[in-house]
């Protein structure tokens, strides 16, 4: 979609702003996208908020997490007609795009989580739709690439998009972990799906994962780890008795000092919605941050 990714300075400038799946020969799709990711700190999140509410929310999360934001600028970004206020944010802990839409906004955009940077658009969707994900927006031009939206087997959406001239970002000091929540039937068939598309691998699978990072202390659930080029990415299988606000954050972020991050982020204007807890090595607590986006933000010991 237009420019609704990782934008590069010089473009704001120039625009003038249950157990382990195991793959065999025979189910293993033929096409796999080996070469098609760049990185993660270029895949970003995809942040909808009102446009009265953008600068606060960017705000917050330079506040919260450090780093850098664009100036606002307006856009069409999507492949029909509307008009946008975006704002891009670079931290050191993950990417985000941010949009406020002042006109309705054209589907399916908004639904799609996050924006993955690929070498090869052509490729890539000839591997994403070789490995089953359905093609829902095609690719389309933009002042400087190209886009498309994909979902795949679960409901999982995402962008993928490319830059006609490479953009060129700093690593990341810790990288993003992307939360998909997919029912039990569909768990397997999208593990196996995004695994040969993105070349990736899976690192952990646990049948037994405790519930308490589902927001249910007294059950057990799947948690399935994946890595890739693309970075990280849980899934996490659950029948959909979720309490709020589980399901309802897009991706996870490793910070070094949960509890000063915290702090900044409620000196920010956040809420913290649920309060830290220790499982899986970690200690996490999910937060609300100005305009609705939720996020779960974690450290290790």
């Amino acid at each position: 979609m237009r420019v609704i990714r990782i934008i590069a300075a010089s473009i704001i400038v120039l625009f003038g702003i249950g157990g382990a799946v195991a793959l065999s020969a025979q189910d293993k799709p033929q096409v796999e996208a080996s070469s098609v990711a760049v990185g993660p700190q270029y895949d970003s999140t995809h942040v909808y908020v009102t446009p009265a509410e953008l600068d606060r929310f960017t705000d917050s999360l330079v506040a919260t997490f450090d780093g850098t934001k664009s100036q606002p600028a307006t856009f069409n970004v999507t492949p029909t007609p509307s008009e946008t206020a975006f704002e891009f944010v670079f931290t050191p802990v993950g990417t985000f795009s941010v949009f406020g839409f002042k006109t309705p906004i054209p589907y399916p955009f908004g639904a799609e989580r996050t924006g993955y940077l690929v070498t090869d658009m052509d490729k890539a969707v000839q591997s994403a739709a070789a490995n089953n994900a359905d093609i829902i927006v095609a690719p389309f031009n933009d002042p400087i690439g190209r886009d498309t939206i994909i979902a795949w087997p679960g409901g999982v959406l995402m962008q993928l998009y490319w830059h006609t001239k490479a953009p060129s970002y700093a690593k990341l000091q810790t990288i993003p972990e992307n939360r998909v929540y997919v029912s039990a039937g569909r768990a397997d068939e999208f593990v196996r799906d995004f695994v040969a598309f993105s070349a990736g691998k899976v690192v952990a699978d646990d049948g037994h994962a405790p519930g308490i990072e589902i927001g249910r202390p007294s059950d057990t659930y799947r948690r399935v780890r994946l890595e890739s080029t693309f970075g990280k990415l849980a899934v996490l299988v659950t029948d959909g008795h979720l309490p709020h606000p589980y399901g309802r954050e897009i991706t996870g972020y490793e910070v070094p000092d949960l509890s000063d991050t915290l702090n900044k982020a409620k000196a920010a204007g956040a809420r913290v919605l649920v309060e830290p807890y220790t499982a899986d090595g970690r200690q996490a607590a999910m937060v609300a941050f100005p305009g609705g986006y939720i996020a779960e933000i974690h450290s290790r010991p």
